[in-house]
């Protein structure tokens, strides 16, 4: 005789508990909140995709909702990824249909599952649930989101949330941290090495073992602001914008390693671009390990993958003519301006985070964790030369957003201004980088 879909679903939540970690079930207890703050590849989406799939069908009828920072993430991981809530379901045999256009599952017992973006918080103004899994919160872009969620968790005798996050410090998931009604449960990336794929412990995990963002993205730790530092992951976040508007002007900005291999320092390259709102907007970082040529090829690609417009920029002491010669052998008509940093480095990161500060300056995206680190963990007076803040630097610079500011003097003082424009260029600059003018610096 087949076995009944009831004999199938303990079939497949005994499995389930046998080979889960202990972190990745349910906590005892009463809460209202699950809290697993684990590092990347922990196993926290199959952790949540179990939770939920169980909650929907231990109880005919429910009403489930699964929140990320997305509408592609609910969709694509969440829902229908390897370890998603569909494969889980799978297993129990409980799918009775998909409907992927509005984003919700249904089972044969009645439950219901609904995806949701956190990027649209009003969507979750009406919506009744019982159980909710939030996904990567820290990298949530309005905390509003959580707040319109509560309101909905009004169904059933014990309406729970599960979330799985690599941690942040924002100002949501401390809140949430706090909170009493919360159970918190930790994880790391080493936990799972056995179901990640061996390259992960060769390259990932060997590059960022013993840093910073390794201990954030790796061991799940929360990392609060570094003291004395310039910049903070909530100044950050702040203006942060999932994509920017149109862009005017770009640079690219390059910080070359004096050396090459696999011990030797990164090429800083991070690309800045210039609104039409007049304010910065930071693109990529696609800062490497590399042979000049590697490098070169990087930074003349980027710059012509944001369309061309604009400059790059290196420093002169670091290099001199050989980074211009290195980027024009790739691409000889590439645009070059050659930066001579006659500041010191807290001189020159200051000024720009005072930017930052003003809110002139935003991030586009949640996929520049490795600057940020370094912008976050960066002392002024440390002595270390750190690559990637350093291109930062240099690209905000050049692209002089500062009005009378200590910014807008510091610029002065590198790049006299145009008489025609009054844009700001180098003292051995002959034609103005903006308007193309010749520049007359008289006698």
């Amino acid at each position: 005789m087949p076995a009944t879909l009831d004999e199938i679903a303990a079939g497949a939540r005994l499995e389930w508990l046998r080979s889960a970690r202990p972190e990745q079930l349910e906590p005892a207890g009463d809460w209202t909140s699950w809290l697993y703050l684990a590092g990347r590849g922990a196993g926290k989406t199959r952790s949540c995709a179990e939770w939920l799939a169980w909650k929907a069908i231990d109880r005919p009828g429910t009403r489930c909702a699964i929140v990320a920072r997305t509408y592609a993430d609910a969709r694509d991981t969440c829902a229908e990824g390897e370890s998603g809530v569909i494969a889980v379901l799978n297993r129990f045999s409980a799918v009775d249909n998909y409907n992927r256009s509005i984003g919700e599952i249904t089972l044969k017992n009645g439950s219901r599952i609904k995806l949701f973006s956190a990027e649209e918080p009003d969507r979750l103004r009406g919506p009744q649930h019982e159980f909710v899994w939030c996904d990567e919160l820290a990298a949530w872009q309005y905390a509003d989101t959580w707040d319109q969620l509560q309101f909905g968790l009004r169904l059933g005798e014990a309406p729970q949330v599960a979330i799985a996050t690599t941690p942040r410090p924002t100002p949501l998931l401390k809140r949430i941290m706090a909170d009493e009604h919360t159970t918190i449960t930790r994880g790391s990336t080493y936990d799972n090495l056995a179901n990640l794929a061996p390259t992960m412990a060769a390259s990932i995990l060997a590059k960022y073992e013993g840093t910073r963002i390794g201990r954030q993205e790796i061991m799940g730790e929360i990392l609060d602001d570094v003291e004395g530092a310039l910049w903070t992951a909530a100044m950050l976040d702040k203006h942060r914008v999932t994509e920017a508007p149109e862009i005017v002007r770009i640079v690219v900005a390059v910080d070359p390693a004096v050396t090459s291999g696999e011990d030797a320092d990164e090429t800083g390259i991070v690309a800045v671009g210039k609104g039409t709102d007049g304010r910065a907007y930071v693109l990529a970082d696609r800062s490497c390990r590399e042979s000049p040529a590697g490098w070169a090829h990087r930074a003349v690609g980027l710059f012509h993958e944001l369309g061309s417009i604009g400059t790059i920029v290196g420093e002169a002491n670091q290099g001199g003519d050989l980074i211009e010669a290195t980027l024009r052998a790739v691409d000889p008509g590439i645009p070059y301006i050659k930066i001579n940093a006659k500041q010191g480095k807290r001189l020159r990161a200051e000024p720009i985070a005072a930017l930052y500060e003003q809110g002139r300056v935003s991030h586009v995206g949640p996929d520049l964790k490795t600057l940020e680190d370094q912008m976050t963990g960066w002392l002024p007076d440390s002595g270390y030369s750190p690559d990637r803040l350093d291109a930062l630097v240099h690209a905000i610079a050049e692209l002089k957003l500062a009005n009378g500011s200590q910014a807008d003097r510091y610029f002065a003082m590198i790049a006299p201004p145009c008489p025609s424009c009054g844009v700001a260029n180098l003292p051995e600059a002959t034609e103005c980088s903006a308007c193309r003018k010749p520049l007359s610096r008289g006698a």
